[in-house]
This record gives structure tokens, sequence and C-alpha cells, in this order.
């Protein structure tokens, strides 16, 4: 229950960055009717599976791309879509793998994101497909773009966004701060990196270095850490 708890209120902290990236939503503390629609694209020969979901009778919609762990394209995503729907946002769970194929053990999910790091343009090419369904969506506005991303899908949307894809704002959830995507001279987004302090992936020496790069580029950034005694994110 605490690990719910602090994502939902993460969750919370990313939607008022997002609000103050010029996003703006519609909140309403009662549920509200949501379409879902699985839609299927094919990138490079690859089909993918993605997960789009928007408050029903709504439009002009800020819309946010999600992106998942290295698991997958998993109920987590679709999860994150849905809560973000309720907020008056169009969200898209993308796929990264293919065929929405789901990883079973660490191992597994290890091959599955090595293969798409490992695969020239594969990233840029899903990534920005999916933002183009996006953009395309008769409910957005293509103007407000986001995206989110967690562990794996938090270092992709870090690069994206400094390769220069055109995006408002990006949110790091626990996400990978490694050999990110150099810098671009066009970026516009905003960024929000959420860290746990006991994560053993992210080291000091890549705080640091995220930092100074983002310093350097004169970019707008929050990097928020969560103490260890609060951590409850963490990689399995």
């Amino acid at each position: 229950m605490k690990k719910i708890r602090l994502i939902t209120v993460l969750m919370l902290n990313a939607c008022i960055f997002l609000i103050l990236s010029g996003c703006s939503v519609t909140q309403n503390n009662k549920p509200v009717s949501l379409v879902k629609k699985e839609i299927e694209y094919p990138v490079n020969g690859v089909l993918l599976k993605g997960y789009l979901v928007y408050p029903e009778g709504k439009k002009n919609l800020p819309g946010v791309l999600i992106v998942h762990e290295w698991w997958g394209h998993n109920a987590y995503a679709r999860n994150r879509a849905e809560m973000l729907a309720q907020l008056g946002y169009a969200a898209f769970a993308l796929d990264m793998y293919g065929d929405g194929k789901l990883a079973t053990h660490p191992k597994q999910a290890n091959e599955f994101m090595t293969q798409a790091l490992n695969t020239q343009g594969a990233i840029q090419s899903r990534f920005s497909t999916a933002l183009d369904i996006l953009k395309n969506s008769p409910v957005t506005d293509d103007s407000k773009m986001a995206a989110m991303g967690y562990c794996f899908g938090g270092g992709v949307v870090l690069s994206m966004a400094r390769s220069g894809v055109d995006l408002d704002g990006v949110i790091s959830f626990h996400g990978s701060l490694q050999n990110l995507a150099p810098m671009a001279p066009n970026v516009k987004a905003q960024f929000l990196v959420l860290n746990g302090a006991a994560d053993p992936f992210v080291k000091p020496e890549h705080k640091q270095a995220f930092k100074n790069s983002m310093d350097q580029a004169k970019l707008s950034y929050q990097f928020i850490e969560y103490p260890r005694r609060n951590a409850c994110l963490y990689r399995s």
C-alpha cells in the first residue's frame, strides 16, 4: 500500500508539472467515462500494439505518451494511461518492443530492452510514430504534448526530449540517467526527474553528469530525489 500511495503522489506531482508547462487539465472529483482503444501500428516492419485512452466527449486535450518499464507494454502502463485520462488528458501507452510482448524474468526483460536499444533508430522511430498517432487523434491538441516513462521508459523520454523531439515536458520516474541522447540545439521541453535515493542503478556520478549537461544547455528542469526511508519505488 505504501508503494501505491507514493506512486499516486508522484503522479500528482507530475500532473502539476504539466500544468506549469502550459498543459492544462480538466479535473473532476467523480470518475468519468473513458474511451479505450487498442491501436496496432507498424514501424519498419515491426508491428507495435499501443493503448489510447481519453475522457469521453472531450476534445482539444493535452496529450501524454507513456513509455513502459523494461518489462514491456503491460497493465501498469495502461493503468497510468487511464489515470491520466481521468484527469483530462489523452494518454497513449506505446509499445517499444513490438507485438506487445512482455518479459516474465529480468533476464528476458534485459534482452528485450537491449535489442530495442541496439537496433539502429528503433527507439527514435517507435517513439516518433507513437507521438504522431497521439497528435493526429481527433481529440488532442497537438500543440500540447508531453511524455512520461518508468525505468527504461524514463531514460527514453529524457533522450527524446534532449534530441529535440517536439514535446512541452517530460517526466522520468526512477529512470536511467546513463547513455542519454546528446543535447540538440532546439530543445524546448521542460524536464522533471523523480529519483529514489536507494536506487542502486543510478549512481551519484550519473546524477551529477545529468545535472551538469542540463545546466550547460541552460534547460529548465527539476530533479527531485526521494529519501531512502520513503523510497518505495524499486526495480525487480
